[in-house]
Parts: C-alpha cells; sequence; structure tokens
C-alpha cells in the first residue's frame, strides 16, 4: 500500500510512458505495410515451363494485438490516476497557525490551491506602496488616509524700489536707480496625503502571508502522507471497450 505523495511522485512519469506507447501504438496502425501479408507459389502451364520459387510477406503489425497492448500499457495509468483521485477524496488536513486551526479538514487538492494562490498574494503585498520613510507621517480619519504635520512656507513678490544715486539739481535730475525687493505677501499652510502603508504594516502583512504558506505545504504534506488504496479501474475500461 503506497501513500498519496508516492502516488503522485509516480503519475507524472506514468503519463509521459502512458502517452508515448499510445503514440507509438497509433503511428504502427497507420502503417499499412506492416498490417498486410501475402503468399504467392507459381506453377507453371506445362512440365516444362519455368519454375519460379514461392513469394511470401508477412504480417508485422496485428491490429488485435495492438490492442491489446494498448489496453495493458493504459491500464496501469487508469489505475495510478484511479488510485489518486480516489485517495484525494479522503486526504485532508487542518491547516495550523501559532498552534491555532485555522481551517479544518482541508483537502488536499484545495491546500495546492491555496498554496498557488499565496505565493501571487507574496508578490502582491511586497509590490505595495509604502510611506516615503522621509516624512512623519500620522492617520488623518477626515482625509482617510495618512498625512504630514502642517509646514508653513512664505509667498513672496517683487515688488520695486528706487534707489536715488544722485539728488537733483539746478542743472540735473535726480538719478535714480530702480531695483525689486522680494516681500512677503502670504503664507503657504501644507499638508501632504498618501494612501500608500507604512514599511512596518506592508512588512507584517509579509509576514502573515509567509507564516499562513509554511501552514499549507506543512498541510499539505500530511494530507499527502495517507495511506492510499489501490484501485483497479482501467482492466474494467478496457475489457469493456476491447474486449
Amino acid at each position: 500500500m503506497a501513500k498519496l505523495n508516492q502516488i503522485i511522485a509516480i503519475e507524472k512519469g506514468v503519463k509521459a510512458s502512458s502517452f508515448q506507447e499510445l503514440t507509438e501504438a497509433h503511428h504502427q496502425l497507420q502503417k499499412s505495410p506492416l498490417l498486410s501479408g501475402i503468399s504467392r507459389a507459381y506453377r507453371p502451364r506445362d512440365e516444362e515451363g519455368e519454375q519460379l520459387p514461392p513469394e511470401s510477406t508477412k504480417v508485422q503489425v496485428r491490429a488485435e494485438e495492438v490492442l491489446r497492448t494498448t489496453a495493458e500499457n493504459l491500464t496501469r495509468l487508469f489505475d495510478v490516476t484511479a488510485t489518486k483521485d480516489w485517495a484525494n477524496c479522503k486526504a485532508k488536513a487542518d491547516v495550523i497557525v501559532d498552534g491555532t486551526v485555522l481551517l479544518r479538514d482541508v483537502p488536499a487538492t484545495y491546500l495546492l490551491f491555496l498554496e498557488k494562490q499565496l505565493t501571487d498574494l507574496h508578490t502582491f503585498v511586497k509590490k505595495m506602496p509604502t510611506l516615503d520613510a522621509a516624512e512623519t507621517w500620522s492617520f488623518d480619519t477626515a482625509a482617510d488616509s495618512y498625512a504630514t504635520e502642517p509646514v508653513q512656507t512664505t509667498k513672496t513678490k517683487k515688488i520695486p524700489r528706487n534707489h536715488v544715486k544722485a539728488e537733483a539739481t539746478e542743472h540735473h535730475p535726480a538719478q535714480v536707480e530702480v531695483y525689486y525687493e522680494d516681500v512677503v505677501v502670504g503664507y503657504w499652510r501644507t499638508i501632504k496625503f498618501s494612501g500608500a502603508l507604512p514599511a512596518q504594516r506592508v512588512n507584517e502583512l509579509l509576514q502573515r502571508v509567509d507564516k499562513l504558506s509554511a501552514a499549507v505545504k506543512f498541510a499539505r504534506e500530511e494530507a499527502n502522507g495517507m495511506e492510499t488504496e489501490d484501485q483497479k479501474i482501467g482492466a474494467k475500461v478496457f475489457h469493456y471497450l476491447f474486449g
């Protein structure tokens, strides 16, 4: 009596060899000359006529033999697959995380599904956007997002100023130079918002995914370690088909 994981391990090889043997059988049956034979004997018209040797070609491929061999080869595949599928109906295990049963009596086939999904979720979570570490963030309930502390900056405007280089005299006008001075005209109050997550939160999520993935793999191994009951399906199928 084999364990389910042993049956799963050999199934791929049995499938490959069965497919190859079925393909070869199919090709044999398509070669008409191999299925044909002949026997010819020559008799001259009279005793003095030329004597010719007999001719014969043997049949090399017999369809009934090919059917029988094909049935024998495929019976192993049908039996192995049936043994696996029958066992899968009973193969179950609990998914335990931190000593607590998260999922109870999960079928082995579903554990395989979970394992694949958790691999994809790990990639998804790992690429989640994180908050800029250069800023200080806190959650703003009103905005339903993270926000920085308000930062005040000034708005300036260039105002023209006159600089008298020389006062006016009786004979010359005043010499005036125009220059521009930056004058504060207002204030900006800036708050940055972000829908990203803190890096700590992303790391926590990754740890959860990894922990559950490990628990699912352990459960799958446990489920696949159950004893199987050999199923003899192939002989019945091919006895009906080719019998």
